[in-house]
């Protein structure tokens, strides 16, 4: 993924994490996205989750397809691995590269055109194997590159910028993953860097398909007064379900919340969840009554927001398919290539 170089400017008085790095050792090149867009916001959310966790670039692997989402990769994390794949064939890439070495954060950055158009069967299967990775959609309703016709995910009603009005029903990111079986289903909103930084520091510790749509708004072709994926009618619609706090395994269990119950939930790594329920009837443990939730509040006209569902006992597609806990690009040639006869013994349970 290349970029414009960014200038190296660290100031002596930027806070350090545990690993001795400021934030400026997680960022990557100049963007070259369009100015106030809100994919630009996403990545500085990224790069803020991944500091505070104190993962070390070289740990991390960002994949992704083609689209402006796709290009955002190569703003964050410079130091870390990176493939950018063709149209909607990430998730491929991405298993690839976790079966190779399940120790890497993987994170996938795509858009709702990228997914849920010429991916939609990729991102299916993503999610029904459980692959373990933290799956970002930065959702516009359009297709950015190609000036703004309507997306998969553009609503009923909305308008583009020249005037059409689209009719055609929507495809919803979080109600499929919930359909599928997804572990992890959040939506985000990217003016609201509070809200998404705590779920991508979930996601990435989540063990399994964790998914974030997140809203963010096309400033060339969808900001206007009638679309239903600017920032004025975000801003006006959104609900969040939860408000959500991330709390790391190594730190005080503390947090400060105004009323309400708060309900932790444990991830595999002793790192905690911690939710604070808006509604009293809302519990995002319950994958029928989140998507029973969902569709009420969109019936309402409500954008939802925050960590929608959370399954923490259901084994990732490594689990599944029992493979050795090993990374596979750790293992001697002879474990990988067992040879001829072996290939013999399995050919024989076929015959």
């Amino acid at each position: 993924m290349t970029s414009i170089v960014k200038p190296r400017i660290v100031h002596q008085g930027l806070k350090r994490n545990a690993l001795g790095l400021t934030i400026r050792d997680y960022e990557g090149g100049m963007s070259t996205l369009c100015a106030g867009c809100g994919h630009d916001s996403i990545t500085a959310a990224i790069v803020q989750a991944f500091f505070e966790l104190d993962v070390p670039p070289h740990r991390a692997a960002k994949v992704s397809g083609i689209g402006c989402s796709s290009k955002t990769p190569a703003y964050f994390l410079g130091a870390s691995h990176g493939f950018n794949s063709v149209h909607g064939r990430m998730p491929s890439i991405a298993t690839g590269a976790s079966a190779a070495n399940r120790e890497l954060y993987l994170i996938g950055v795509s858009g709702d055109g990228d997914s849920l158009s010429i991916g939609l069967g990729q991102f299916a299967h993503a999610v029904r194997r459980n692959l373990d990775m933290l799956y970002i959609i930065e959702n516009n309703g359009v297709y950015g590159l190609t000036k703004g016709q309507f997306s998969a995910s553009a609503d009923i009603g909305t308008k583009a910028k020249r005037g059409e009005e689209n009719r055609q029903p929507p495809i919803d990111a979080v109600q499929m993953a919930l359909a599928l079986g997804g572990t992890f289903v959040a939506r985000g909103f990217s003016g609201d860097k509070e809200q998404l930084v705590p779920l991508i520091k979930a996601g990435l510790r989540h063990r399994g398909f964790a998914l974030i749509d997140v809203l963010s708004p096309c400033v060339t072709f969808n900001d206007h007064e009638a679309s239903t994926k600017s920032y004025a009618y975000t801003r006006r619609h959104r609900k969040s379900a939860v408000e959500a706090d991330f709390v790391p395994p190594r730190a005080p269990i503390s947090a400060s919340y105004a009323e309400g119950e708060v309900v932790p939930v444990e991830l595999h790594d002793g790192s905690r969840v911690l939710l604070r329920k808006v509604s009293r009837d809302y519990d995002p443990r319950n994958r029928g009554a989140a998507l029973d939730y969902i569709r009420t509040r969109q019936r309402a006209g409500e954008i939802v927001t925050g960590l929608l569902y959370i399954g923490d006992n259901e084994p990732d597609l490594h689990g599944l398919s029992q493979t050795t806990k090993i990374p596979l690009n750790a293992l001697p040639y002879e474990s990988l290539c067992p040879g001829s006869q072996a290939l013999e013994q399995l050919q024989r349970r076929f015959k």
